[in-house]
């Protein structure tokens, strides 16, 4: 990847720490649910120890359960192996100011071993090794993530009381492009916007969406792993943020039984003079390149949907007419396919709407790169595009559980030959880990069918 000017550098740092605008500094690294996890540092010891030197962690943190719960079946932490510290090591180009903390900067870090080795089932690094892969061809990928949420006029502290039941949506209805609606909650949308752009993102738009509630902020694209770093401080913002102001927000894939938070990503690929590889000449625009691209995304969609659909409520967002896709199969510019081609020229790009709001950024997008080095590799030949409905047509079908979903990763050649054993084998657990959790529940639909009737 080419060198970045970062938000701010360790200079500008040392300079705002000496004038007392900045006292604490951030170090946290992307888990494997894709949230930040770290530590708060006074400014100055950050300066003198950590910014050269980095820190530890515990390395359960990359073998828990969502809840934080210690769980077995992963081979590089365990209670057998003592729960030692893996390091941290600061990435100086994510040093940023948090505009909604006061006197605070930010940094993401990469995960290593005491002995220098990378942590590989970490998924900043799983998503560099596919970048480097990529690098080796003169590419770089450029990636946009777009992510939709759910706002409550409720706090999180009230949510949490209540069982997370009859919240108050920010909206009463379908407020999907609508300007009234958006204006409901501006001054949230507002506060989020400007302060993202204060920490560095390219703030694009924002629009209403169609769940009472739902709504969408979306940022210029950029690097693979600049925009996946973005991604993850966003969604940690924009909830501190709404807690701020009193409000809660959720990204999980599907709240209810109306329409799921999406994070559609959308990648192209640029050469070292900044052109786009995927554009040519044959009647779509597309070049040779972009087609092997995206026969790999087809040929691994299925094997690779753990990666953009993690868990359990990941998929029931994939029902027929939703906007969310079911079939496997691309189409020029048609949502109802799980791969989406638009623009032209510079701009041609293909868009992935399998991933929900609970996606991690890095994992999907390292699937995305994965599958279509496949495809460039075994030079796949790339099917006639879906030009109606792709719900109602005679394609194969994206996996309708986690548990499918896990198995074709755990079988799948392609992960294995792009991933690695150890990587595919510790993700493996993690379904595995959440889907124990699952079949143990009692669920609310269980008591209302059951309680009385049964």
């Amino acid at each position: 990847m080419a060198d970045r000017t970062p938000p701010l550098s360790l200079d500008d740092l040392r300079a705002e720490v000496q004038r007392g605008e900045i006292d604490t500094v951030v170090l946290a690294f992307p888990d494997m649910q894709g949230r930040l996890q770290g530590k708060r540092f006074a400014a100055p010891f950050f300066l003198d120890e950590v910014a050269e030197h980095g820190t530890e962690g515990c390395n359960y943190l990359l073998a828990v359960d969502t809840e934080m719960n210690t769980v077995d079946g992963y081979d590089m932490s365990s209670w057998d192996r003592g729960y030692g510290d893996f390091a941290m090591h600061p990435d100086p180009t994510t040093l940023r100011r948090i505009p909604w903390h006061q006197g605070t900067a930010l940094l993401v870090a990469d995960l290593a071993w005491h002995d220098g080795s990378p942590v590989v089932a970490a998924p900043r690094q799983i998503l560099r090794r596919q970048l480097e892969r990529l690098s080796e061809r003169g590419w770089t990928a450029q990636v946009g993530t777009e992510l939709e949420f759910i706002v409550f006029r409720d706090t999180y502290e009230q949510a949490w009381d209540r069982d997370y039941r009859g919240l108050t949506p920010a909206n009463q209805y379908n407020i999907d492009y609508s300007v009234l609606g958006t204006g409901r909650i501006e001054p949230l949308l507002r506060r989020i916007r400007n302060e993202m752009a204060g920490a560095g993102l390219t703030v694009e738009s924002a629009k209403g969406e169609c769940n009472p509630g739902q709504h969408e902020i979306v940022f210029r694209y950029d690097e693979a792993l600049v925009t996946c770093d973005q991604h993850a401080l966003y969604k940690t913002g924009a909830k501190e943020i709404a807690a701020q102001e009193g409000f809660s927000l959720t990204f999980m894939a599907k709240y209810n039984e109306r329409e799921g938070n999406s994070c559609h990503i959308h990648l192209s690929l640029v050469d070292a003079d900044g052109h786009n590889v995927m554009a040519g000449d044959d009647p779509g625009g597309m070049s040779p390149v972009m087609r092997h691209f995206l026969a790999g995304q087809l040929a691994a969609l299925r094997d690779f949907s753990l990666l953009y659909a993690p868990h359990v409520n990941s998929y029931k967002r994939f029902q027929p007419g939703s906007f969310a896709p079911t079939a496997v199969a691309w189409g020029h510019d048609n949502r109802t396919c799980s791969l989406r081609v638009v623009g032209h020229g510079r701009s041609l790009r293909f868009e992935n709407r399998l991933p929900g709001g609970d996606v991690n950024p890095y994992l999907a997008v390292a699937g995305l790169v994965a599958a279509g080095l496949h495809g460039v590799e075994q030079e796949l030949e790339l099917p006639e595009p879906c030009a109606g409905n792709a719900y109602t047509a005679d394609y194969a079908h994206v996996p309708t559980t986690l548990r499918e979903a896990a198995e074709l990763w755990e079988n799948s050649p392609v992960a294995k030959a792009g991933f690695g054993d150890e990587v595919v084998a510790h993700y493996r657990n993690m379904a595995r880990v959440e889907l124990a959790a699952f079949d143990a529940a009692v669920t609310d639909w269980e008591l209302r069918r059951s309680f009385e009737r049964m």
